[in-house]
């Protein structure tokens, strides 16, 4: 044998021996390749608020449910209203499915509305799905002195809202009433999430919050509502509930084709509720393991107790009914669009 045919066959040895490994890997099933790993959930706001509760519930039971029974751990990751976490799935996290997430169904539209902050395509994570569809309220203090949104309305006065972040739903629905309905409200940002926000309200740093879902108020807030420390006077999105009385909807207010279109844009989005997903490129075995674990894991009795314990509610929406709701989004004409744009105070 010449040197150089030794060579060839040794070159070819060496290639074969580094390829078997990456073969073997890709040839993994999704029980083979979690079996003794972790998956990292991460949350895109602060320990102690609604999106918290529902990632914590999930993180208890949902690894029983993925093949191989990873470890699902926890992280809270909070900034610019879910912007922080939304960026690190999309581009600095690990894309075999060992990071998954929840973020806010406003943090994902905040591409089709214009912000720059948001590095990423919504339509190209790995949709896992929604553990439940909601509606969201606006409540202030008693210290304001409202009572009614007619009252508010009524008297002019400038009603301050905190949130984490421009691009969160804390944020986005006072501009909306502000811009596109004249509503006198001011939004100061900066807060870690909707528990913080609430706190600087009892405290008097701000009159009221927004994005209060129902599940929310059920689990942390009723206490306030039944005491009338807390007055809801406002509920958005397309749904609508007397849960804590007769209180208005955004709706109500539209005038207009052009209003009415807004508003599906801004509070359409409250069907995805509390939505999940992984990176982008995730293998298809994995995303089928991890969506169908998703659903699976949201009908276990041991997961509902717990549901039913932290007082949230479970109404689950499939990754691939989110995916098709948020596509939607972008079919809207361009002028509904930049008059979505415009509504929370952006070109």
């Amino acid at each position: 044998m010449t040197i150089r045919s030794f060579g060839i066959r040794a070159g070819a040895v060496l290639l074969a021996t580094a390829i078997l490994p990456l073969a073997s890997a890709q040839a993994q099933t999704p029980a083979e390749f979690y079996k003794g790993k972790s998956v990292s959930l991460n949350i895109g706001f602060g320990a102690g608020g609604g999106y918290d509760t529902y990632a914590r519930v999930l993180a208890r039971h949902y690894g029983n449910h993925i093949p191989g029974q990873p470890n699902v751990i926890p992280v809270n990751m909070p900034g610019s209203g879910a912007l922080r976490a939304a960026n690190f799935l999309y581009s600095v996290a690990k894309k075999d499915g060992t990071a998954i997430g929840i973020v806010g169904a406003s943090t994902l539209m905040e591409p089709l509305l214009g912000n720059d902050k948001a590095k990423f395509d919504a339509t190209k994570y790995t949709w896992i799905g929604s553990m439940a569809k909601d509606i969201a309220f606006c409540g202030i203090w008693k210290t304001a002195g409202i009572k009614s949104l007619a009252e508010w309305q009524k008297s002019g006065k400038q009603l301050t809202f905190g949130s984490t972040g421009p691009a969160a739903i804390t944020a986005q629905h006072p501009y909306v009433m502000k811009n596109l309905f004249g509503i006198n409200a001011k939004v100061l940002t900066g807060y870690k999430g909707t528990k913080e926000v609430n706190i600087a309200m009892q405290r008097g740093e701000v009159d009221g919050s927004c994005g209060l879902f129902t599940s929310s108020i059920t689990s942390q807030y009723k206490r306030f509502v039944d005491s009338g420390d807390m007055i809801l006077v406002m509920q958005m999105g397309p749904s609508t509930t007397d849960m804590f009385g007769k209180v208005p909807s955004i709706f109500d207010l539209a005038k207009t084709d052009q209003d009415k279109k807004v508003l599906d844009i801004h509070f359409g989005q409250l069907l995805l509720g509390r939505p999940f997903i992984g990176t982008p490129g995730i293998p298809a075995d994995r995303a089928d393991a991890l969506r169908s674990s998703f659903l699976a894991v949201l009908k276990d009795p041991k997961l509902l107790a717990d549901a039913q314990k932290a007082k949230i509610d479970i109404d689950p929406v499939s990754g691939e009914e989110a995916l098709k709701l948020l596509v939607s989004f972008g079919q809207y004409p361009k002028d509904a669009i930049a008059a979505a744009k415009k509504a929370i105070g952006r070109k």
